[in-house]
């Protein structure tokens, strides 16, 4: 469905920070490319 298609996924400080790992994990599985950009306060989230 997705595959071919390049992704960027933005995370930053926020309480849902945490369920970026299924989102990604998600993108994957339906053939997508991500990439990850993270804020400084994002690594702390």
């Amino acid at each position: 469905m997705l595959k071919g298609k390049h992704i960027i996924l933005g995370i930053t400080g926020s309480i849902a920070a945490y369920k970026a790992a299924y989102i990604i994990r998600a993108l994957v599985k339906k053939g997508a490319e991500v990439q990850v950009v993270i804020t400084p306060a994002g690594k702390d989230s």
